[in-house]
């Protein structure tokens, strides 16, 4: 006699550990969709500033993409994913496609340049972060990144003058005199974390207090 089916039993969506990864990370994506798609409903209802809302946006669309890498064999694109899981989030699909805030995207004519410079650069820090904390740790995974960011961060005149500048070009040096294969050890990877972080946070103190422009 087959036994009974235990009712109060939690069904398991996962037998084996590589499951278990795999439905946390389309967990982990499902959950970056819907914190989306909450960020620009309130933004559209001033319920968020611009200042708060475009480095919000910016994370989360970098975590997107982050995570959309790491579950890209089960899922070709955010509309299957989405249609997969009955998801109606509208504002958020359009984000994504769009891949930028809405700031940006409907930026003045003031400055269009200059905001999407800040995206773009923001954007930047984020990816190289989350490469970090992936531990990417060799020149051939975090070399073409930094490049990106310094090359972005550069764009601002007021770059030349701060700190950050000149640890992430040292940073550049320490990775050209690498082999391709060649990784930072864990102290070096720590310190280069602390580093970036202190220029992300520079960048923004001094866009607070001016346009940033080029």
């Amino acid at each position: 006699m087959s036994s009974r089916l235990n009712l109060d039993e939690e069904v398991r969506l996962y037998t084996t550990n590589a499951e278990r990864e795999k439905y946390g990370l389309l967990a982990t994506l499902f959950g970056i969709v819907v914190s989306l798609e909450y960020l620009e409903r309130a933004y559209v209802r001033d319920s968020v500033s611009a200042s708060e809302y475009s480095p919000a946006c910016t994370r989360l669309l970098s975590q997107y993409k982050t995570m959309l890498k790491l579950v890209s064999d089960d899922v070709p694109s955010v509309e299957q994913f989405m249609a997969r899981y009955r998801m109606d989030h509208q504002a958020a699909l359009h984000r994504i496609q769009v891949g930028v805030p809405a700031t940006v995207e409907h930026s003045s004519e003031a400055g269009p340049e200059t905001a999407k410079w800040v995206a773009e650069t923001t954007q930047n820090f984020i990816t190289f972060v989350d490469a970090l904390k992936l531990r990417m740790r060799a020149k051939d995974q975090l070399h073409p990144i930094l490049q990106e960011l310094v090359t972005s961060y550069a764009r601002f005149k007021g770059s030349k003058d701060w700190e950050g500048r000149s640890k992430m070009v040292g940073w550049l040096i320490t990775l050209n005199g690498m082999k391709a294969s060649e990784e930072l050890t864990e102290e070096q990877a720590r310190q280069l974390s602390f580093d970036i972080e202190h220029a992300y946070a520079e960048f923004f103190r001094s866009l607070s207090g001016k346009d940033g422009g080029s």
